[in-house]
């Protein structure tokens, strides 16, 4: 069994809701997907601004494969900029001053001084820009550097695959950043951090989830789950950890040192942190109790 310089408190995710809960699919989302599924009406292959649940919604014409049947994937940024300043100052206002924006970007790819772009045209009619959703890797990355919390959804072919097929993870999100209060990043794979999470921040990963840093917030990896995805740290201090349905909580001491570490599920059904270099050499015996 790996052995562990600190120990942890264990327990099963039960009925009771813990105090932090992680969700992984939220109404946007559903949105998202929903609108993705489906041949585009008129009115989404233009810039449309929605509120829903005391937030707005600000939704991105899709690009790429649906060039043919959507006019507005061919927009440039300059066409798509000015719809957004002309959706935010024409007509009459949904939003009261210091509303949340969660930026639907689809599969449009955005990068910083568009997403900058962005945050400051909803800044002049006093909006504020959190979130943004998208199919993009590099979009994912942009505003995650950015400090938006970031969602990365399936692309529009993945999403339009029958839902009874096995969904694959999708590519690692590989970000060079640290994470404030406040931020959280949601990925269907692996999500790989050079950079540290602070407290109030979260990562929830279909896969497994390496900070390259001290992981202070909350991390859930396996969030489909499985419970074979492993939580890596150069600094492991938590304030809760995930792995597909168990739940950690750190200790009420902390550790005089700190060792890079990994947290897996042992096979008898809690979470434990181990030294990086115990646990690896434990696996090579094929052990992982």
């Amino acid at each position: 069994m790996p052995s562990s310089h600190h120990a942890i408190h264990e327990c099963m995710l039960s009925d009771t809701p813990t105090s932090e809960p992680v969700t992984t699919e939220s109404p946007l989302s559903e949105s998202l997907e929903s609108n993705a599924a489906q041949p585009l009406p008129e009115q989404e292959q233009q810039v449309r601004l929605k509120s829903e649940a005391g937030k707005l919604l600000l939704m991105l014409p899709p690009e790429g494969d649906l060039a043919e049947d959507n006019p507005a994937s061919s927009l440039t940024w300059n066409e798509v900029s000015q719809q957004i300043r002309q959706r935010l100052h024409s007509g009459e206002r949904l939003w009261q001053a210091d509303t949340t924006v969660h930026l639907l970007a689809r599969d449009r790819l955005l990068d910083g001084r568009q997403l900058q772009e962005i945050g400051d045209a909803l800044a002049e009619v006093q909006l504020r820009l959190k979130r943004v959703y998208t199919s993009r890797r590099q979009t994912a990355v942009a505003a995650a550097t950015a400090g938006y919390s970031v969602e990365q959804q399936a692309s529009i072919t993945q999403i339009n695959q029958p839902s009874e097929a096995p969904q694959a993870l999708a590519e690692p999100l590989y970000l060079q950043t640290t994470l404030r209060s406040g931020g959280d990043v949601k990925h269907n794979g692996t999500v790989i951090i050079l950079g540290d999470l602070n407290p109030g921040s979260s990562v929830v990963a279909d896969g497994d989830i390496l900070v390259w840093g001290r992981l202070r917030g909350l991390a859930h990896a396996g969030a489909k789950g499985n419970a074979r995805c492993l939580i890596m740290a150069l600094q492991m201090e938590p304030t809760q950890l995930r792995i597909a349905d168990f739940v950690a909580r750190p200790p009420e001491t902390p550790p005089a040192e700190y060792f890079p570490e990994v947290a897996y599920v042992t096979g008898q059904g809690a979470i434990r942190i181990a030294r990086a270099i115990d646990f690896y050499r434990s696996q090579s015996m094929g052990n992982r109790e």
